[in-house]
């Protein structure tokens, strides 16, 4: 008999989110949730264990809720500034500020292809602070589009069967969005609430970074689903939307949190503890020339990788109203170039703390190593060796880039 997985237990309370209703307030509120997470950030990744307390008081603070738009009572912040409120978060402890990642996409792919009716309910439960997680990816297949999860119709709603990994932020979810192949083999977007019979969520992360994302596995077993929880996600590739770059935009904001994360932690450390070269002939290491030009040169490329950042968000914010084959090309393109920077200075920068902090920084007891560990996981989200080629290909070919999620 084959051993089955154990479900996963964590306490799932009820949300009471504080409603921010405009972009100033969400920034502002990102500082002050970022103060709180900072507290415990390294305990936690060595611990493997976020409080519940914790998960609730991020997103009851209202900022789950701040991409939704306004006529349904959110605040709609532009792209740019949810970039910023995610890098934010992500600065004081990058996993906790993934785990919302999807679902922000998630409200996106609710915008883009919910009914109105669809669009009221699920908006009205991410502004009272539900939280999404999907359910998305699987392992073992050809590569990140080879979906074996199947949707059938029965009787008047649907069931599910499929093995889901990656799911990030399952264990915290009040909702699970499932994603299926129907009989055509078109993707639909199943929204399961947490308990519902046939749903099984598996705490089994154990990658070496970003430790506490709850990036386990997720099973569907004859899972019932209504027809009013499904969603033609399918479409919103049939035609050109902002989905792919937003899904994009969002992972570069995490990987630039993460380095401007390991920069701070370079800074203090090289001022408080670490020694200067005895070729310096300096009292300190922060005099020491060579580790100034390198702490330069980081600061640098933060700032770049930031305003690509911003100027991608903000490429995103102009196609929006009316999205087409050129705007939207024009923002994946904006949000590879921020992709790529932001990509390598969140390795080199967790790199180079311990160069520069020197031995000690290295010692168990700072846990830094968890800033390359992030790094180097989160980003192996996609390959950016294909953003330069998304990039060259436009240049040279007048190629578009694909639409799906990762462009």
């Amino acid at each position: 008999m084959p051993v089955l997985p154990v479900a996963a237990d964590y306490p799932i309370h009820t949300p009471h989110a504080e409603l921010i209703r405009d972009e100033a307030q969400a920034i502002a509120v990102a500082h002050q949730v970022a103060a709180v997470l900072l507290e415990h950030d390294a305990e936690r990744d060595r611990t493997r264990q976020v409080p519940a307390e914790v998960v609730d008081l991020y997103s009851d603070s209202g900022l789950w809720g701040i991409s939704v738009p306004r006529e349904f009572g959110g605040a709609q912040v532009s792209y740019a500034v949810l970039a910023q409120v995610i890098a934010i978060i992500s600065a004081a402890d990058p996993s906790l500020g993934q785990i919302p990642q999807n679902h922000y996409c998630l409200l996106e792919d609710i915008r883009l292809q919910g009914t109105p009716e669809q669009q009221a309910h699920f908006f009205g439960l991410a502004l009272q602070g539900h939280r999404f997680a999907n359910a998305l990816s699987e392992t073992g297949g050809k590569n990140v589009q080879d979906i074996q999860a199947t949707v059938r119709r029965a009787g008047d709603g649907y069931v599910i069967n499929g093995r889901k990994g990656y799911c990030t932020g399952s264990l915290y979810a009040h909702w699970l969005a499932v994603l299926a192949l129907d009989e055509q083999q078109h993707a639909q977007l199943a929204f399961v609430k947490r308990g519902t019979e046939g749903l099984v969520v598996v705490d089994d992360w154990d990658s070496m970074g970003q430790r506490t994302t709850s990036s386990g596995t997720v099973l569907a077993q004859d899972l019932r689903v209504p027809a009013f929880n499904l969603f033609p996600t399918h479409k919103s590739y049939d035609s050109p939307t902002l989905a792919g770059p937003f899904a994009q935009l969002t992972t570069a904001a995490i990987d630039a949190g993460i380095a401007r994360a390991a920069l701070r932690d370079t800074v203090q450390f090289v001022q408080q503890f670490a020694r200067p070269w005895i070729d310096a002939e300096v009292e300190k290491a922060s005099e020491d020339p060579l580790t100034i030009i390198q702490v330069g040169a980081l600061d640098i490329r933060l700032e770049a990788a930031e305003a690509l950042l911003e100027r991608a968000g903000l490429a995103l914010d102009a196609a929006r109203p009316a999205p087409n084959e050129d705007n939207v090309a024009h923002a994946s393109l904006a949000v590879a170039r921020a992709k790529v920077l932001t990509t390598e200075i969140a390795i080199e920068a967790s790199n180079k703390l311990f160069e520069l902090g020197g031995t000690r920084s290295t010692l168990k007891k700072h846990n830094f190593d968890r800033h390359w560990r992030n790094a180097r996981v989160h980003t192996l989200h996609d390959p950016v060796r294909w953003k330069y080629h998304v990039v060259g290909n436009w240049l040279l070919n007048g190629t578009k880039p694909p639409r799906h999620d990762w462009s």
